[in-house]
This record gives structure tokens, C-alpha cells and sequence, in this order.
């Protein structure tokens, strides 16, 4: 059975720790988990979990990072996996980033920041309807 992950791209270290801590209380070991701090980061997983056969079902990204921003990468990353469900999460986008991303990237939903777990858990439960089979 091919094994399914989530990969969460934030440059502090302290989001991807409290992100880590609330997909293991909720999800458990359903999943793999994959952090990244910056975007580059994250095309290398997504290239290396492509080669071992691990289907990333969800990321989720900020918005305001060094080198490449959020909605540039889901972008680049929808026009490789459109099926991937996106998700940007950040306190920093500007309305015309949170468009691109919907547009290009079929971003599922943005979350502000600081969130809220209910909700962020909501979000990840709605973008995997249909997904975990």
C-alpha cells in the first residue's frame, strides 16, 4: 500500500513544531510527515517522495518565506500535482497572492495566521475527503 503524507513549508521552525504537534494529536500515525523551511526545501521532498512512491495528499504553506513566496510555489507545484490539495497559512499574504494562489494553484482554503486547531484541522479533514482511500 502506497504510504500518503502531508508536507507543511514554513521558515520558522516554531510553526512546523506546533503544525507537527497537531497532525500527530489528531491524525496519528495515518500519515507521513514531511517539514520544509523554505520552498526549495519542499520541491526537493516532493521530488524524493515522488521517487519512493509516497503520495503527499496535502501542503500546507506560508506565504512570506526567503527566496520563492507560498503562492509561487503552489503554483509550481500544481502544474506538477494538480492533485495535491494546497493549503496556504500565513499572516503575511496580500489579497492579490491569496487570488494567484486560488487561481493557478486551486488553492483549497487560506488559513490566517495565528489559527485556530479546530479550524485548521477542518480544513485538512475537508481537502482529504475522498483522498484516503
Amino acid at each position: 500500500m502506497p504510504k500518503k503524507a502531508i508536507l507543511c513549508v514554513d521558515d520558522e521552525r516554531i510553526i512546523l513544531t506546533s503544525l507537527r504537534d497537531q497532525l500527530n494529536n489528531h491524525f496519528g500515525k495515518r500519515y507521513v510527515y514531511e517539514f520544509a523551511e523554505s520552498a526549495d526545501e519542499a520541491l526537493e521532498v516532493i521530488e524524493e517522495f515522488n521517487e519512493d512512491d509516497i503520495t503527499i495528499l496535502i501542503i500546507v504553506s506560508d506565504w512570506l518565506m526567503p527566496g520563492m513566496k507560498g503562492d509561487e510555489f503552489l503554483v509550481q507545484v500544481h502544474q506538477r500535482f494538480p492533485n495535491i490539495v494546497k493549503v496556504l497559512l500565513t499572516g503575511q499574504a496580500n489579497d492579490e497572492a491569496i487570488e494567484r494562489a486560488t487561481k493557478h494553484a486551486n488553492l483549497h482554503r487560506y488559513l490566517p495566521k495565528p489559527w485556530d486547531e479546530a479550524t485548521l484541522i477542518e480544513v485538512l479533514e475537508s481537502g482529504l475527503e475522498g483522498k484516503d482511500e
